[in-house]
């Protein structure tokens, strides 16, 4: 089931603006050209950003996501007529064969149990033709991102169309383990109507994913840094 923060459809149709700088899938997109793609899963499409950017180059776009109201939102974007959009996850898939599946913005890490995170790989493998690529990134969990996530640290106020001012900020909750959980606070100045999101993130070291990987049937190509955020993030190419 979808956060809050991605499935409560007054927090979708915000999502976007809360966030308008998405240069961080440029690299992704690069990618899509250096490998030569043609068709692509994206996995955890989420309101459609980058699943429209691809459509948008000609590539043959299947977008995938579990909450309903930012696949709404992805639908009513420009260009999106050209995309697949399907409401669901990796693990119940149609019939495909990609060239290249994506997690951006760090998706990988909403699958808190093995168990979940090793259905989602049988499930991107089945989708991917033979030498197919998969490649998402992943927090290194050295940098402990999470001691950012406070609302001194992350705290906005934004003048929104059709939402009047809202103001947004994080604030950790629980630490245990390799699993970081967060609540997200939206505020709607409007009519002072406060909305919170909990969330939990599985922060897995560069040794675990690989072997993730190994145990379920792919090759690492590499690991690559992620351009936009050095030094922050792992970001992983896998071969079927």
């Amino acid at each position: 089931m979808a956060d809050a923060i991605f499935a409560n459809p007054r927090l979708a149709r915000i999502y976007d603006p809360l966030d308008p700088d998405r240069s961080d899938l440029d690299a992704y997109a690069a990618m899509a050209a250096e490998f030569g793609a043609r068709s692509v899963l994206d996995v955890g499409c989420g309101t459609g950003t980058f699943a429209c950017l691809l459509a948008g180059c000609g590539l043959e776009v299947t977008g995938v996501d579990p909450a309903g109201a930012s696949l709404a939102i992805a639908r009513a974007k420009p260009g999106a007529a050209a995309v697949r959009w399907l409401h669901g996850d990796a693990t119940s898939l149609p019939p495909l064969q990609v060239d290249l599946a994506t997690m951006t913005g760090n998706v990988a890490q909403v699958f808190t149990t093995d168990e979940e995170w090793s259905a989602t790989l049988r499930g991107v493998r089945t989708a991917l033709r033979p030498g197919g690529r998969l490649v998402f990134e992943t927090r290194d969990p050295a940098r402990q991102a999470w001691l950012g996530w406070t609302r001194e640290q992350s705290f906005t106020r934004n003048q929104i169309e059709g939402a009047g001012v809202v103001q947004s900020w994080h604030e950790l909750t629980e630490v245990c383990g390799k699993l970081v959980s967060f609540r997200s606070v939206v505020v709607f100045e409007a009519n002072d109507t406060v909305i919170t999101s909990d969330s939990t993130l599985r922060f897995r070291d560069r040794d675990e994913v690989a072997e993730s990987l190994a145990a379920h049937g792919y090759q690492l190509d590499e690991v690559r840094d992620a351009p936009d955020r050095p030094g922050l993030e792992f970001v992983f190419v896998a071969r079927k």
